[in-house]
């Protein structure tokens, strides 16, 4: 069986580590490199209904796109029951499932997320655009679409919890793409001539902006614009290890059942 260092290697050669971002945190964040791998579960983040999973699924390892720590972000000075991050990380610890994470190199990497975002929505003659630090994709619609005809491609390709956007004014053929937080490239995707702009957690001023510039903005979420790589991943590993059990998570989705 191959070990855990041995699947970072190969996730590495998928998505490099110097394509990730200054600030970022990837590659083997918990475990023992050492250690053999059986069963793996593959989820866009590693929440602890993931973790749960995991440990009901008797996995060895959590491969995920989003970092479970990131000190960029939170500092790391303790790990404790009583706060979110901590939990998780002793759970993982005392489970001993090891956690690999592929953020910001898998954005950019080809066949990463943004090629399986523009692959979702069906876009041909795919480029990385200029200016969009290798993450954002460009491409084209197979023929015209209204707006409408086009949310209705991104509902049914995606799956959103609801689509958020503003209205350029323009049939659209045009894509830029960039799964998750991608908002801040949207004077990019129009000065590229692009008629719309796919991406998640936008701002209400860069809506009004991408108004004016008439660049229809696109707002479907973070869960499904990069969900979408996580089949990649599932494919990918089988491919390089046949003899590991791989799965995508399930209890890890962009709709939230609740109680009442």
């Amino acid at each position: 069986m191959p070990t855990v260092h041995e699947i970072e290697s190969a996730l590495f050669a998928l998505a490099p580590e110097e394509l990730a971002q200054e600030w970022d945190n990837v590659g083997l964040l918990v475990g023992r490199p050492s250690r053999d791998v059986q069963r793996v579960l593959v989820a866009l983040d590693i929440t602890e209904a993931v973790i749960a999973e995991a440990e009901r699924e008797q996995m060895d390892l959590i491969v995920a796109h989003h970092p479970i720590m990131n000190c960029a972000w939170r500092p790391v000075q303790s790990i404790r029951s009583d706060d979110i991050q901590g939990r998780k990380l002793m759970r993982l610890i005392e489970y001993d499932i090891s956690a690999i994470c592929m953020h910001t190199n898998l954005d950019a990497a080809p066949g990463g997320v943004n090629d399986a975002l523009a692959a979702a929505l069906e876009l041909e003659q795919v480029e990385v655009m200029e200016g969009g630090e290798g993450i954002v994709r460009t491409g084209l619609l197979p023929e015209r679409m209204s707006l409408q005809q086009f949310l209705a491609l991104v509902e049914e390709r995606l799956k959103p919890n609801g689509v958020r956007y503003s209205d350029g004014g323009r049939l659209i053929r045009k894509v830029a793409v960039g799964g998750g937080a991608c908002g801040g490239y949207f004077r990019t995707a129009a000065e590229k001539r692009c008629d719309v702009f796919v991406t998640a957690d936008v701002k209400y001023d860069q809506f009004l902006d991408a108004k004016e510039l008439g660049l229809t903005l696109v707002d479907a979420g973070h869960y499904p614009t990069e969900d979408v790589v996580c089949g990649v991943l599932v494919r990918y590993l089988a491919q390089q290890f046949p003899e590991l059990t791989i799965q995508k998570s399930s209890s890890h989705r962009e709709v939230i059942e609740y109680d009442i």
